[in-house]
């Protein structure tokens, strides 16, 4: 009896332990008729029910965006951008809807270096044109079928009956509480009475009950043009802010073009224009050109080639990406196997390359702009743990499949933590952080100006195979996002792990970039836990990587592994059987049937 039951069970272990790693925390979720995986039970609770009530996966979005904007102040909203990615089954095509606003008229370099000599990261100075309430609308309007009272009826009653902190988002409350102190609004809105909200604590949030009711009645354009848009440039004039009510009528979200290139067989797709999304699929390419599944799953020869195809990738953004309508981003000459072929080159096996590498120059097809040089590192470097774990950059992100095919993938932010920390009175709700993203150097290609929209980035991905979709994934993370979303892909494509297997491995981050937030210092560090960190670190070191440890996962230190804090919904090109699964971090939750 005891062999027939080993030999019953075997195939399960062998399946758990063919990946590298055992299943640390959940199983798969399947279903046949929606998916949503999301940050928080309550948006994805939302979305279900719109599902379960004949809304497609477009209605879905609007409805999760909705509660989002009550159970996730401090990662997105109202005051936030999106971008928007989504196969529409009708018309088999994916369409991109690009949600982020511009900077405020008011907005120069010559004022931030003149009041503050450079851009604070916070506060009522902080802030772009919020665009991610257009984007959706834009999205409803051309591709939704329920109507706008119905979608927010979830958001209305967590934003006016209340709804229970979480430890994360508690977490968030007592992290930036003197941020948030410093406005009576945001006081008001957001703590109890100067005391940040502890796990358990209702919420309820009653101005903006107020808010998302008179957009639920009369339009998002009300947040536009409308009162509320005059509640907001109420707020930023009693503060001496920027934004005026006639930056929020000039807002429009827009439907763009995605950026798309092919990997063995599958379309990956990512968000264009001024998003870093491009990141995700220059490294993608560049790594055609080396034997990724033998080479291991996070052994040190993968890690090495994925780390310096990243830095690769990100220098070409810090050079090429920024507002396409204010210098075109050769995004085509970026993507063509043959400049991904010509960087590929630049890797070295036995060196990493040091610091931050040049751009390249893909219009000429050479591997490194004209007067420039790449430096790899002589010698083995220290490993060094880290001091303390770093407060990180609040992000939210969604995936979403319905019964008839239509597969969406959202990212969307406030930015910071709460963002500019500033709630506007009377709405209820905060504004973004996101101005810091601009440069003030006169060169740099992300210069701030007037009307301008920044370099961000948040970056959904679709990957599509034989012209259908068969992933949708995303993730919070700044500058980690692509790097996460890359490494939740391979782990998919390449490594052949269910998708709840890939977003329990461990992951790596490089630095070897300029953050994407002001003054932009670039580092020169590999950050890897320390289950990670115990196995390769010292080979990665021999190579020249400067290797920091971390005791949890970067970036949101609550898991010994994860690769960031994706939310993937996979389709499966033969039964048609949605898959989903969600990274063990933040309050991340899947539900389908």
């Amino acid at each position: 009896m005891r062999l027939v039951l080993f030999l019953f069970l075997l195939p399960l272990w062998l399946q758990a332990q063919s990946a590298g790693e055992p299943w640390a925390w959940r199983t798969v979720v399947m279903g046949t008729q929606g998916m949503v995986a999301a940050e928080h039970p309550l948006q994805a609770r939302a979305g279900l029910k719109v599902l379960e009530a004949g809304g497609n996966a477009i209605d879905a979005a609007v409805a999760v965006f909705y509660v989002t904007a009550v159970t996730e102040q401090h990662q997105a909203g109202l005051g936030g951008d999106a971008y928007i990615l989504a196969y529409v089954a009708g018309s088999k095509k994916v369409v991109f809807i690009n949600g982020t606003g511009p900077a405020p008229k008011l907005a120069t370099p010559e004022f931030y270096k003149q009041r503050f000599n450079g851009i604070p990261p916070n506060g009522i100075f902080s802030s772009n044109v919020p665009g991610a309430v257009s984007a959706f609308d834009l999205a409803h309007k051309r591709y939704g079928t329920k109507p706008y009272p119905t979608l927010l009826s979830d958001a209305l009653e967590a934003a006016g009956k209340g709804h229970a902190m979480t430890h994360f988002a508690a977490r968030t409350h007592t992290e930036v509480l003197p941020m948030l102190l410093r406005y009576p609004s945001s006081k008001a809105a957001l703590t109890k009475d100067g005391r940040p909200f502890e796990p358990g604590d209702l919420l309820v949030q009653t101005d903006l009950a107020g808010s998302l009711k008179t957009l639920a009645a009369k339009g998002p354009a009300e947040f536009y043009r409308g009162s509320l848009a005059r509640l907001t440039a109420a707020t930023y004039r009693k503060y001496e802010g920027l934004i005026r009510e006639e930056d929020l009528a000039a807002y429009t979200a827009e439907e763009a073009e995605p950026v798309r290139a092919d990997y063995k067989g599958y379309t990956v797709l990512q968000a264009g224009g001024n998003s870093q999304g491009i990141v995700q699929l220059m490294a993608m390419n560049i790594l055609k050109s080396f034997p990724i599944k033998q080479l291991g799953h996070n052994s040190p020869e993968y890690l090495h080639v994925l780390l310096e195809a990243l830095k690769l990738a990100f220098a070409d953004r810090d050079y090429y990406v920024s507002d396409p309508k204010v210098r075109a981003i050769p995004s085509q000459a970026l993507l063509s196997d043959e400049y991904a072929a010509a960087r590929a080159k630049l890797i070295r096996m036995d060196r990493a390359i040091q610091g931050v590498p040049p751009p390249g120059d893909p219009e000429k097809g050479l591997a490194v702009l004209a007067g420039r040089t790449v430096l790899y590192a002589a010698g083995p470097k220290a490993i060094t743990a880290a001091a303390a774990t770093p407060a990180d950059g609040e992000t939210s992100s969604f995936s979403i499949a319905d019964r008839w095919g239509n597969v969406v993938s959202v990212t969307h932010s406030v930015n910071g933590t709460f963002g500019s920390g500033v709630v506007v009175e009377g709405g209820g709700y905060v504004l973004n952080n996101r101005l810091p993203y601009f440069s003030l150097d006169s060169q740099d290609v992300n210069v701030l100006a007037p009307g301008k929209l920044t370099r961000h980035t948040i970056c959904p991905a679709l990957a599509l195979k034989n012209g259908k979709p068969v992933l949708a994934w995303n993730t919070p993370g700044g500058d980690n996002q692509p790097q996460a979303l890359l490494q939740a892909f391979l782990n998919v494509v390449e490594f052949g792990m269910n998708p709840q297997q890939a977003l329990e491995q461990a992951s790596a981050t490089t630095t070897s970039l300029h953050p994407s937030m002001y003054p932009h210092n670039p580092g020169d560090q590999v950050v890897l836990p320390k289950v990670l960190a115990d196995k390769v670190g010292e080979a990665l070191a021999a190579k020249g990587h400067k290797i920091q440890v971390q005791a949890l996962q970067q970036p949101y230190f609550q898991q010994l592994s994860a690769v960031g804090a994706v939310k993937m919904v996979m389709v499966d090109p033969r039964t048609g059987v949605l898959w989903g699964a969600v990274s063990p971090a933040k309050d991340d939750y899947v539900m389908g049937w």
